[in-house]
C-alpha cells in the first residue's frame, strides 16, 4: 500500500473506534450510517476545517504541520504509539525523495555480544524492528529454542503465524498475535523502504489470514515493557516480565531482558531452563573441541 492509503486506512479505522459520548460531544443529529465519528466532528474537537481533515484523511498530508497532527490525535485519542505512527507516516508523505535509512543490523557488535553473554540468571535477547533475533545468550536460546528451528533464522512473526506450536508455545496466542502485528505495524511506519519488512509483511499477509485481518485493522504497539506467558516444552508455564532497551549507536536493534518474580514457580522453572541452557552449551564446547 502507498503511504496515502496508510494515511487514509489510518486515521478512518481510529475515527471509526470513537463514539460521540467518549469524546463529549451530542450525540443527536441525522441517522449514523456507520460506527464512529463523522469527519465534521474530528474537525470541530480538533479545531481545523472540515475540508482540511477530510485532505488529511484522503492521505493528503503534504505541508501538514506538527500542530496540527497533534491536534488531530488529541482529537482521535491517540496514544503514545499512535501518535508517533501518524507523524512517521506524514512525515514519509512530505519527503522531497525515499529517505535513506542504513539498513537494519543483523548481526550485533562483539562489544554488545560480550554483554548479552555476561548476564546470567535471565534470558537476553537482541531483536531488530522486523522482530529477528539477531543474538541471544544462552538462556535466550533456551527460552525461544522452538523458534531457532527455523532454517531461515529466529523470528517472532512468522513462528507466532506460520508454525502451529506458537498455539501450545504461547498461552494468550490472541494477545501475542495482536502485539505481534501491531510492532510490525509501527516499525512498518519508522522504516517504510525495508525490503525486507516488506517481504516478510507479504509473506505473512499470503500465508496468513488471521495475520491479514490485523494487518488491515491498522493497530500500532511500542512493546517496550510488559509480561509474557509462554508454555516451554522443557519446563512448562512462565510467566516473565519484560524491559527492552534501545541501543543508541545501533539503530533498530532492541536489547531485551526477561525475568521471573521472585520466589515464584516461574523462577524456579527459569532456573532449570538455565541449568538446561549450560548443560547444553558445555557439550556444544567439547564437541567443537578439535581431537588431539
Amino acid at each position: 500500500m502507498s503511504t496515502e492509503s496508510d494515511i487514509r486506512e489510518f486515521l478512518t479505522t481510529r475515527r471509526a473506534k470513537l463514539t460521540p459520548e467518549r469524546v463529549g460531544l451530542p450525540a443527536f443529529g441525522r441517522q449514523r450510517r456507520v460506527a464512529g465519528l463523522r469527519r465534521e466532528e474530528v474537525a470541530l474537537l480538533a479545531g481545523i476545517s472540515v475540508e482540511y481533515y477530510t485532505r488529511l484523511e484522503r492521505g493528503n498530508a503534504r505541508g501538514v504541520s506538527e500542530s496540527v497532527l497533534q491536534a488531530v490525535s488529541a482529537a482521535l485519542q491517540l496514544d503514545e504509539a499512535e501518535h508517533g505512527h501518524l507523524i512517521d507516516l506524514c512525515r514519509t508523505a512530505n519527503a522531497e525523495q525515499p529517505p535513506r535509512r542504513a539498513a537494519t543490523p543483523q548481526k550485533v557488535r562483539p562489544s554488545i555480544a560480550r554483554i548479552v553473554d555476561a548476564i546470567v540468571g535471565i534470558p537476553v535477547a537482541v531483536r531488530n524492528g522486523r522482530l529477528d533475533i539477531v543474538y541471544a545468550n544462552d538462556m535466550g536460546r533456551a527460552l525461544y529454542s522452538d523458534l531457532y528451528r527455523d532454517p531461515r533464522g529466529p523470528n517472532t512473526a512468522r513462528f507466532t503465524f506460520l508454525d502451529p506450536r506458537s498455539r501450545l508455545y504461547w498461552i494468550d496466542w490472541e494477545r501475542a498475535a495482536s502485539d505481534t502485528v501491531a510492532v510490525l505495524r509501527a516499525e512498518a511506519g519508522r522504516n517504510p523502504y525495508d525490503r525486507s519488512l516488506s517481504d516478510l509483511i507479504g509473506e505473512l499477509t499470503t500465508r496468513s489470514e488471521e495475520f491479514a485481518v490485523r494487518w488491515a485493522a491498522h493497530d500500532v504497539k511500542n512493546h517496550l515493557s510488559g509480561t509474557k506467558q509462554l508454555r516451554h516444552p522443557l519446563v512448562g508455564e512462565l510467566t516473565l516480565t519484560f524491559e527492552a532497551l534501545d541501543l543508541p549507536a545501533d539503530p533498530g536493534l532492541t536489547l531485551q531482558t526477561y525475568a521471573a518474580e521472585p520466589g515464584s514457580v516461574s523462577e524456579q522453572r527459569l532456573r532449570e531452563l538455565g541449568a538446561w541452557a549450560a548443560r547444553r552449551s558445555k557439550l556444544k564446547a567439547v564437541e567443537a573441541t578439535p581431537t588431539p
